[in-house]
């Protein structure tokens, strides 16, 4: 398992990964940009008041809401955006893993934008509520590791299976190795809870999630 986490943190690295990691990045920073000065135009839009000092007071407080809400969304919008790059990212570790070996095929492009979609629609609400659940005393990290260690572990290792299964054979497979998925989702919550770094999460998540797919499924 161990193995798994440094080879995964060394393809990081790796020239193919980093310019992955480039195109995500500058794509995920484009998005929360448009997303601020959209909230912003809006707030604004709604405010109206006389007095400039009150104005000024207004503008910074909706401005620390916007930055704790995008600090909010980098993690799950880092996700979608990157998720349309799976494919690419996941090949990259099959070839690296078994250069002879058999490579996944891409999910279909409607499949995979609803599958984007969900996860990040997910990875915002479980966020949220695990959120929530740190305020709760001798409950709260764990709650938040085991959400997400679940959430997570879930949509990127059926991601990773069905690049060679069907969905419905992806989600059996999960279920037959929930455990091994569950740890290392946890792991890949870890990651998340790091500032920053959680941006590349889902680079660490699915080449992870590729090698513990190719220890179950016996190599394809």
């Amino acid at each position: 398992m161990m193995q798994d986490v440094f080879d995964s943190l060394n393809d990081i690295a790796s020239p193919p990964f980093r310019r992955v990691m480039v195109k995500s990045l500058a794509l995920t920073a484009a998005v929360l940009v448009l997303v601020w000065i959209g909230l912003d135009r809006l707030a604004l839009h709604f405010v109206a008041v006389n007095s400039s000092w009150l104005a000024t007071l207004i503008a910074w407080l909706i401005g620390l809401g916007l930055v704790a809400g995008l600090v909010l969304l980098a993690a799950p919008v880092s996700s979608l955006v990157a998720s349309f790059f799976f494919d690419e990212i996941a090949a990259h570790v099959e070839a690296e893993i078994d250069p002879q070996g058999a490579t996944g095929r891409p999910a279909p492009i409607v499949d995979a934008t609803l599958a984007a979609l969900r996860f990040g629609a997910l990875t915002l609400l479980v966020g949220l509520v695990s959120l929530v659940l740190l305020f709760v005393p001798g409950v709260g990290l764990i709650a938040w590791l085991a959400a997400n260690g679940y959430l997570l572990g879930r949509e990127y290792f059926e991601f990773a299976a069905m690049r060679f299964h069907s969905a419905v054979e992806a989600r059996a497979l999960r279920r037959s190795n929930a455990g091994a998925v569950f740890v290392y989702g946890v792991l890949i919550a870890i990651f998340v809870a790091v500032p920053i770094v959680n941006l590349l999460t889902p680079l660490f998540a699915t080449t992870l999630m590729v090698r513990l797919h190719r220890r179950v499924a016996g190599g394809q």
